[in-house]
């Protein structure tokens, strides 16, 4: 019998977190780490989060992309902050930077983590936080393009970190853009 694999989705409404650093306890609250299933963590992202007109009740359901401020998944090292957020159908987090311990926790559950500038980022709140905005991925474009109907913005070439799935097997790139990723030839299995 044949293995399905669902590929994850990188595409979706985004939540937008007008926020610098959130940290690993605002995403799931340390109370709720003795859950003994992911998915019993469902109910509780971003909980404890402080975030004026924020209710993770009503907010949360039906969004794929979180895009948010500096320094997001700072605090405690722990896997069940990515976890909530995977179990909550969150896949990509775009931030000005992640806490390092966070970013990789992310890749290892393979949800993706994309670091932008602070002047992007400013840009893209301006531009859609407050209304809906949907986030499309284009992996052979190599960008991420962002639209509410009529105003779009094409990210072209963003700086990538995550891992590729190339001829030889399954590849981590750290900072480098899509085009120098995928121009690259297959290397070392990792």
């Amino acid at each position: 019998m044949k293995a399905t694999v669902k590929m994850k989705n990188f595409n979706g409404k985004i939540l937008f977190l007008d926020r610098s650093d959130i940290n690993t306890d605002e995403i799931i609250p340390a109370k709720y780490l003795t859950e003994l299933t992911k998915a019993a963590l469902k109910p509780y992202c971003l909980e404890d989060l402080n975030l004026p007109g924020f209710d993770p009740k009503k907010d949360i359901a039906g969004k794929s992309v979180i895009v948010t401020r500096a320094n997001f998944g700072c605090g405690s090292s722990r896997e069940h902050a990515p976890w909530v957020l995977e179990c909550n159908g969150i896949n990509l987090v775009i931030a000005e930077n992640f806490a390092r311990i966070f970013r990789q926790n992310m890749f290892n559950c393979g949800l993706m983590a994309i670091q932008l500038d602070k002047a992007t980022i400013d840009e893209i709140f301006r531009t859609f936080a407050g209304i809906d905005a949907e986030l499309t991925t284009d992996f052979d474009g190599h960008s991420f393009t962002i639209t509410n109907g009529k105003v779009f913005r094409n990210l072209e070439d963003v700086p990538f970190y995550g891992l590729t799935l190339q001829k030889d097997g399954l590849h981590m790139h750290v900072g480098e853009s899509t085009s120098d990723v995928l121009a690259q030839e297959p290397s070392q299995t990792w």
